[in-house]
């Protein structure tokens, strides 16, 4: 399939431009004497040159619901953690999903391997909903109280988080094949008055049952947890391992009605969900963000880059352990239909999804560049297999796609697509970099810039590139910045987190190259988190389940973007003396890390070294070792002079000379 990086490979047609969302925003703005574009990227500069008017016209567009008008846009256009935006305003963000409740429209498709394919109208969903919610009130939950959840991809988790966030209690969730420690170092910082659990989950066809978990995770919480909601998932009459109610219970009352439910309608600054993002140390970073927050940067999102409409059906392959759960919920703010699936995406046959998107009539489909390679690995093409007539949109995300990527879709799937890749990060819940409907696509690009992003790519001195690679940042404030980190006091870990590399800027940890036309490729991580399968793992949580064994001293892993959407992670182990890497000890290591994390923790491969490479002060060389292992040269990766042990980094050198286990991608580019 050759094709080169840049190549033309599809123009909208001027029906398909003129009929998009952002080209009609463009129009209103027109009308309203807000701004003049022609294009989109005239709209951009504008969107990033003049904050406030943009957020505000967002507000105005978009018939933003409030109690109370704000007062002020925000209280600073200074890049820095704490600002406040929309001041004096009450939203709720489960309202501007379900105020799109209407008669004889579906709100969800669902298919799992353990349940046949169906799907929920827009009423049953939104009275499901209402009736939670009024059931979880009068059980005593307040706003800002915390509410956890341990369920699969499945219409019952959609409802417990719409109704848990149309109350104004805060969502959090991680997924069910986690393990109890993972969970824990996430919900143990929450401290959740409500956990919803499901009794398993099954994927590959084997079915995986978490009682064991649930009891220890129920214990954990039990200084603050009130209340246990059990999803007899696995087995309908499997009984709850703990002391706690059926979720079906829940469901008796009659619905109050569309006229008499009454969402809780919170301040500005009040907290919508907890997300997280691991890091190197510590641990994960407990993310906050606000209704308004999270409402103001997904609107543009749904609408302008992804151009989801009220007739459209959307899809995104996910587990609900990553960010794109929520932002599959929340593309419904367009009032399209969603598609969940719970299960291995090439089971019980490696086109499920395919079958899935003819059968639902699907328009918008989304997946990571491993699962392209999957199918073409195995000489897949959904166009022979299926009617896609219905699609017109495909997101490519989770990890840098390549040219070749984007020509599968054209050539396998459907000629007439608009093909987009984009990027963002669960901190932001959104995108950085993204698509629009009525420009071209060229192979491998990224198209655009978001709205009100002021993305950039900048050297180590500050300097801003162009058509070279540099550092992703973000130079102006957004509403969808986190609120703030949990237990963070003085925002200290978010200030090291996201602007310690250039003061007054969000240095997002992405190495990114910016063209002259605005287009954008992404081309991997440039700080030390694990890209693993579209999924963001951070290095602190291996490093503290291997380092606890007493055979391991200390250890290092990376994980390496290759062309084709592949990773490679290798594990490097500083063992005990006397220790040997055996495959018995490596089965261990691996049991333990699928036990403690989740399968995705799993290395690719381990390697027994004389010693870790540290900084004089104390830090381990992840970076600079990783960018060894890609081909760097040791004086652009490290300084010798800045080691505790100069010779400690010796190992990496001689193993990147000789190793076959991967390919590095720069000699495979050339």
């Amino acid at each position: 399939m050759a094709v080169s990086e840049g190549e033309l490979l599809w123009t909208p047609s001027q029906e398909f431009s003129d009929n998009s969302n952002v080209s009609k925003y463009i129009a209103w703005l027109k009308e309203k004497n807000i701004v003049h574009a022609a294009d989109y990227q005239e709209l951009w500069q504008w969107s990033v040159d003049n904050i406030e008017a943009f957020w505000a016209s967002l507000w105005d567009y978009f018939e933003i619901q409030s109690d109370t008008p704000y007062t002020q846009i925000t209280d600073s256009l200074e890049m820095k953690p704490g600002n406040s935006w929309f001041i004096g305003s009450k939203v709720n963000l489960a309202e501007h999903i379900l105020r799109n409740e209407r008669e004889g429209a579906i709100a969800l498709h669902h298919l799992s391997e353990i349940r046949k394919q169906d799907q929920m109208s827009w009423t049953e969903l939104a009275s499901k909903v209402r009736v939670l919610a009024t059931e979880m009130r009068a059980r005593g939950l307040k706003p800002g109280d915390a509410v956890c959840c341990l369920m699969p991809n499945i219409t019952e988790t959609v409802v417990a988080m719409l109704a848990t966030i149309s109350i104004g209690c805060v969502w959090s969730i991680a997924a069910p094949e986690f393990g109890r420690k993972t969970i824990l170092d996430r919900f143990t910082q929450i401290k959740p008055k409500w956990l919803f659990v499901a009794d398993g989950y099954q994927f590959g066809g084997k079915q995986f049952n978490r009682d064991e978990e649930t009891i220890a995770i129920v214990d954990a919480l039990s200084d603050s947890l009130e209340q246990v909601v059990h999803l007899s998932y696995l087995d309908s009459d499997a009984k709850s391992p703990v002391d706690a109610i059926a979720y079906q219970s829940l469901f008796t009352a009659q619905d109050i009605g569309r006229d008499n439910f009454k969402f809780e309608r919170v301040a500005h600054d009040h907290p919508v969900w907890v997300l997280f993002s691991s890091g190197t140390t510590g641990l994960p970073k407990a993310i906050v963000h606000s209704h308004v927050g999270a409402l103001m940067g997904m609107l543009p999102c749904m609408f302008f880059h992804m151009n989801l409409k009220h007739d459209d059906t959307s899809f995104f392959y996910t587990t609900t352990g990553w960010v794109m759960f929520i932002l599959e919920v929340s593309m419904m703010l367009s009032g399209c239909a969603a598609v969940l699936y719970d299960g291995n995406p090439a089971y019980p046959t490696i086109d499920v999804l395919w079958k899935m998107a003819a059968e639902t009539k699907t328009t918008f489909f989304g997946a990571s560049p491993t699962y392209v390679q999957l199918l073409e690995n195995h000489g897949v093409k959904p166009k022979e297999l299926h009617d896609l007539s219905h699609l017109n949109s495909i997101l490519v995300g989770g990890a840098p796609s390549t040219p070749e990527t984007f020509k599968w879709f054209y050539t396998d799937v459907k000629e007439d697509l608009w093909v987009t890749s984009q990027s963002g990060g669960t901190e932001i819940v959104g995108g950085f970099v993204g698509a629009t409907p009525t420009q071209p696509v060229y192979a491998g690009e990224i198209q655009c810039r978001v709205l009100g992003m002021d993305v950039d790519s900048l050297d180590e001195k500050g300097n801003s590139l162009v058509g070279d690679v540099g550092e992703l940042v973000c130079k102006k404030p957004f509403p969808n910045m986190p609120v703030y980190f949990l237990n963070d006091e003085g925002n200290q870990r978010y200030n090291e987190s996201y602007f310690e590399s250039y003061d007054g800027l969000w240095t997002h940890g992405d190495f990114i190259k910016i063209n002259e036309r605005g287009g954008a490729y992404i081309t991997g991580r440039s700080d030390s988190t694990l890209n693993r399968f579209g999924v963001r793992i951070g290095t602190a949580e291996l490093y503290r389940t291997v380092e606890k064994m007493p055979e391991i001293i200390d250890s290092l892993v990376m994980c390496i973007e290759l062309p084709g959407g592949e990773f490679f992670m290798p594990m490097f182990l500083q063992l005990a003396d006397g220790v040997e890497l055996t495959q018995e000890l490596e089965k261990t290591i691996s049991k333990l890390l699928r036990t403690d994390c989740s399968p995705r923790h799993v290395p690719d491969k381990y390697y027994a070294i004389p010693e870790v490479p540290y900084t004089l002060t104390g830090k381990k060389l992840e970076i600079p070792v990783r960018k060894v292992l890609l081909g760097w040269p040791l004086e652009k990766a490290a300084s010798r002079e800045s080691m505790k042990n100069p010779k400690a980094i010796d190992f990496f050198l001689n193993y990147v000379k000789t190793t076959t286990d991967y390919v590095i991608p720069q000699k495979k580019a050339s």
